[in-house]
Formats: structure tokens, sequence, C-alpha cells
């Protein structure tokens, strides 16, 4: 899980959980086991079930009220446009260390292409800011929401805090909102296994003969 620190959680309520989302949305592919959990309409609705992110929405109601479009209507269309924005949030989440300026620009067509735009928004005596998309497309939704909150890590803690997990068996993605930003692993279960297998190498290391 991703960790948080309060004083972050002053920019927009929902920061944190479309940043897990992100997340989440890059590792519903395995590349290493050849593992795809996002190749079904029935996947696709789950996954969207599963997470607090952006409900599309069709057109507003007289009130200016969003009106949610009900998840059933999803289909095939709707996996072709959410795999195409997995495709790009993973890329944003792999190449961001190593290629910032690069990352930057695939956030920003990104959020073009989903028709991204910023606004204030104002609840129980707080402001913040929140981008959000006007069309009813699923895919849309979720790449202004994924792509905004992953700019705003990279804007405010440095591309660094995104990446790709080390252990030898895994191409997990993570981001790292800890404090001191030396996250290496996706999960702790990856970097409890690098630990065994170093501590088996160093055992193996110790009990090898020596040459005369």
């Amino acid at each position: 899980m991703i960790e948080v620190e309060t004083r972050q959680m002053n920019y927009a309520c929902y920061v944190p959980s479309a940043v897990q989302t992100a997340v989440d949305l890059a590792n519903t592919l395995k590349p290493v086991k050849g593992e795809d959990a996002l190749e079904t309409v029935a996947q696709l609705r789950d996954f969207l079930a599963g997470h607090e992110g952006p409900e599309p929405a069709l057109p507003t109601s007289a009130a200016g009220t969003p009106r949610p479009l009900p998840r059933s209507r999803i289909d095939a269309t709707d996996l072709t446009e959410v795999r195409a924005v997995r495709e790009t949030v993973r890329a944003v989440l792999e190449g961001a260390a190593a290629d910032p300026a690069g990352t930057a620009a695939l956030i920003n067509d990104g959020l073009r292409r989903s028709r991204a735009t910023l606004v204030l928004r104002h609840e129980h005596d707080r402001w913040w800011t929140e981008a959000v998309s006007d069309t009813d497309r699923c895919a849309a939704h979720l790449a202004t929401a994924t792509l905004s909150a992953l700019a705003h890590v990279i804007a405010t803690r440095g591309p660094a805090r995104l990446g790709v997990c080390a252990g030898q068996a895994c191409r997990g993605t993570f981001v790292d909102l800890s404090r001191n930003g030396s996250k290496q692993f996706c999960t702790p279960t990856c970097a409890h296994r690098a630990s065994v297998a170093a501590y088996r190498s160093r055992r193996a290391e110790g009990r090898a003969p020596t040459r005369g």
C-alpha cells in the first residue's frame, strides 16, 4: 500500500486514491509472468468497482450535477481505451526517474487527449484543485485522474518517486510517498523475497571452500 504523509493531503483529497489507482492499473499487467488482469469487460468492471477513482459521467443535468454512467454500459470499446491508458500510465511509472522530460511529455499528451480541465473546488471550509474530464468516456476520466495525480507527485516530490520494483522476478510499479523516499520494492512480499535471497547468497558464499 502507498504511504501518505499528512502534509500531502492539503493538495486535494482525491490524490492518494488516484495515485493508488494509477499503480493498480499499471500492475494489472505482469510482464514477467505474462499475466494480464485486464483482458475482458468483466475484469474492467471489477477493476473500476474496486477503486474510488473517477466515475464516468453522462452530460450534466439541468441542475448542473453530473449523472453517473452505469457500469453495465461499459463495453469492449471502453476496454480497448482503458488498456491504452494503462500503457501510458505504466510508461510514466517506468520511465519517470530515467527520462523526466519524456515522461512529462507523455503526461501532458495524455491529459490533452482526455480533455482534462483544472477546476477549483470548495467544500467544508476548504479549497482545492482537481483535474476533471468533460467527456462521457470511462478511459478519459481514468486518464485524467491518474495522470494528474502522478504529475502532482513528480512536481512535489520529484520523478524519482515513481519506479519499478527491484525484485529480480518482478516488474511491478510503485509510487513512493514515504518520508525518506527510499522505497525499492512494489510490495513487502517482494522486499522479503529479496532479503531472503541476499541472506542465502551470503551464507552460500561463507560456506564456499577457499582455493589455495
